[in-house]
């Protein structure tokens, strides 16, 4: 018997409550060990079109539909009966006439007519919106999987009823269309007729073969997060394909990067016998994240594992530094922010700020290991627009040697120094410690550990890159192409956003360009991303106290829990650690405990989580609340006060920008802005 699970009854079994959710687990395990078994009753669905689909029942109220034949058996949906029910009876499990893919298709006459309401006065009538796609061919509609019912509905779509039309569709259909309405062509994927119709790419991103209890436990277990279980074909594309040199992959919030670097981790493990494949990322926090998801797509498959580290950047570095070069003292940068300051106050006749000290040593001098005066001299300042005359630079300098006198005779050395002098151990090894590095979030990569990435291994394929410009939040632009790592030609962006609905992505795309570069040249197109789901349009809401702001987010947590939310799927996200007591005192006043989380602490499975905007990077939840979008908060007054320079003051702006971008696209389905009067210029963007 073959046993399958649709992305349909994931997403279904994810919207139900733990208890729920545990008892479908035990019927789902049951059916696949013996669809037989007489402990299940099946029932017949009398008013379902698809005379294969059954339900199952899982207790009094729980109902699975099945697609059930003689030979297989397939899990569609989940849900409390008569949902379950109306479920199935607009549905059938079709085969598309055009592209042979496995489709379930929603039933057109069960779908009211699909009209946007136009308020307009009694003398005038609006004039009737353009429709898209009225001179499209039959034959190329069917061509991108529109099903055959639904043609005359898609030649009628206009702006207004597109996105509600999608909805309704399969989803290579909606994503086509999206592309077509938005200039872009879209993608087909074929096979040859008579083949498997579940075989096709389109129809394995929704449905999956599970061959064993284990399987199906994971793919349970995990039910929001379908990445171990189905892959868009875009994404196996990248996953699978052979690149001549450094490649990387990028795309706005949600469009799977992550989930692209993690199947193209275990692809290299798989087809490179004894290599041995590093997978990193910025920080200790999101290294935890990756080890815990890789564990779940290799939880088949353990002794690949062993060959597959999972390390920050840092961790890795100082193993490697230690393992190679002997010990290590990892300057604090506390230790380095005084010497900066005892080597200021030694040289006279100078009126740098120590913000600017301390960004210039950062982000010139420690960043590109500047050892000697003509290094300094010399140095193209990318990022550090500030002009600089060779007479400043001789007094900084003066700073700087000192500063670096002091750590060497403290026995310590920088991150920067570090990843740098790796570099140089490692160029040309003849046994490097990886075969192979994936790095995600790669955006907020540094000059130092990318040339340690660069100095790794000498195969041309052997790094891979995947991160948004959108999202860059740590680190200065710099050239990748001056350290040898050239990426145009193999640079891929995604566009099917999976985790935030297209009215939040919408709002959010607004604080950030359509077009992002870096400093090669290599462009991001934003405008080309669509996401595959709707949801409720984002709230953004100006208040006139705090204490407003408090009980108004208090009530949207109630409503949320009320709804059927579990703590665990909501975040509330702050500029900065100064704004954290007004978080908790909102959710607080809801009654939903809480935990704040740190660098070390995850969210956890029973608490609302708390955070600043930093800290929310590479989090997840159904529901976000971002608090305290007042002016002089974001951006932050302080940093715009230690500019000198109206360049710097628009990386300054970009920074905060993307902050802002990435606690907003941390959200599913819910988002809800919150500020007091006067609120942040940022709002006004989300806005228009």
């Amino acid at each position: 018997m073959i046993f399958r699970i649709a992305d349909t009854f994931t997403d279904s079994l994810g919207k139900l409550t733990v208890q729920e959710q545990k008892a479908v687990k035990t019927s789902a395990f049951d059916l696949q060990m013996n669809p037989a078994n007489p402990g299940i009753r099946f029932h017949k669905l009398d008013k379902a079109k698809d005379p294969n689909f059954w339900s199952a029942s899982v207790s009094m109220d729980i109902r699975i539909i099945v697609h059930r034949t003689e030979n297989s058996l397939l899990l569609c949906y989940v849900d409390h009966h008569d949902k379950a029910y109306q479920w199935a009876e607009r549905r059938k499990l079709e085969t598309h006439p055009k592209t042979g893919a496995a489709q379930i298709v929603e039933i057109r006459e069960t779908v009211k007519e699909i009209t946007v309401p136009v308020y307009v006065d009694t003398i005038k009538k609006a004039p009737a919106k353009p429709t898209l796609f009225a001179d499209t061919s039959d034959e190329e509609l069917l061509s991108y999987g529109v099903p055959v019912d639904w043609l005359e509905d898609v030649k009628q779509a206009t702006e207004d009823s597109l996105l509600e039309l999608a909805d309704h569709l399969p989803r290579e259909a909606a994503e086509a269309l999206l592309d077509l309405a938005t200039g872009t062509q879209p993608v087909m994927y074929k096979m040859a007729l008579g083949s498997d119709p579940f075989e096709h790419p389109d129809a394995q991103r929704r449905f999956r073969l599970m061959t064993d209890v284990e399987e199906l436990e994971r793919a349970l277990d995990y039910p929001w997060e379908k990445w171990t279980v189905f892959l868009h074909p875009a994404q196996k594309k990248l996953v699978d394909r052979d690149y001549s040199g450094p490649a990387r992959v990028s795309g706005s919030a949600g469009t799977g990067k992550t989930i692209v670097a993690l199947h193209r981790a275990a692809h290299l493990a798989r087809s490179n016998e004894n290599a041995r494949v590093l997978l990193t990322t910025f920080s200790d926090p999101l290294a935890y994240s990756l080890q815990n998801k890789l564990a779940r797509l290799l939880g088949k498959e353990p002794r690949l594992g062993e060959r597959l580290e999972v390390q920050s950047m840092n961790s890795v570095g100082v193993r490697l530094y230690k393992a190679n070069l002997g010990a290590l003292k990892v300057a604090p940068k506390e230790a380095v922010n005084e010497l900066l300051e005892q080597a200021s106050a030694q040289v006279e006749d100078h009126k740098f700020s120590s913000y600017f000290l301390r960004t210039e040593w950062e982000e010139v001098v420690d960043a590109w290991q500047l050892d000697t005066w003509d290094k300094y001299r010399d140095v193209v300042r990318l990022g550090r627009k500030t002009r600089l005359p060779e007479k400043q630079r001789k007094v900084l300098w003066e700073i700087f040697e000192i500063v670096r006198s002091g750590l060497e005779s403290k026995g310590m050395k920088t991150l920067s120094q570090m990843f740098s002098e790796l570099a140089v151990h490692l160029e040309g090894s003849a046994n490097p410690p990886f075969d192979y590095a994936i790095v995600d979030e790669a955006q907020d990569i540094s000059i130092a550990q990318l040339k340690f990435l660069a100095a790794l291994s000498s195969r041309p394929d052997s790094l891979f890159f995947s991160g948004d410009l959108g999202q860059r939040i740590f680190q200065q632009p710099f050239s990748w192409k001056s350290l040898g790592v050239d990426i145009r030609g193999r640079s891929n962006t995604l566009r099917i956003n999976y985790r935030t609905s297209h009215q939040i992505r919408q709002q959010a795309d607004r604080l950030l360009a359509p077009e992002l570069a870096d400093v090669d040249g290599v462009i991001e197109d934003r405008r080309a991303t669509q996401s595959v789901f709707n949801g409720p349009k984002p709230i953004i809401q100006v208040t006139d106290s705090q204490e407003e702001e408090q009980q108004i987010v208090a009530e949207w947590l109630k409503d949320l829990l009320g709804d059927g939310y579990t703590p665990a799927e909501i975040g509330v996200f702050v500029r900065s650690d100064n704004e954290i007591p007004r978080a908790q005192q909102a959710v607080q006043n809801s009654g939903s405990p809480f935990v704040v989380l740190d660098e070390k602490l995850l969210p956890a499975t029973e608490q609302v989580s708390i955070c600043s905007m930093h800290l929310a990077k590479g989090l997840e939840f159904r529901a976000v609340a971002v608090m305290a979008c007042d002016d002089e908060i974001i951006p932050l007054q302080d940093r715009i006060d230690t500019v000198v320079d109206d360049s710097d003051l628009e990386e300054v702006y970009n920074t905060e920008r993307h902050l802002l971008y990435v606690a907003c696209t941390r959200a599913r389905d819910h988002l809800f802005v919150t500020s007091v009067d006067p609120e942040s210029e940022f709002i006004d963007d989300l806005k228009m």
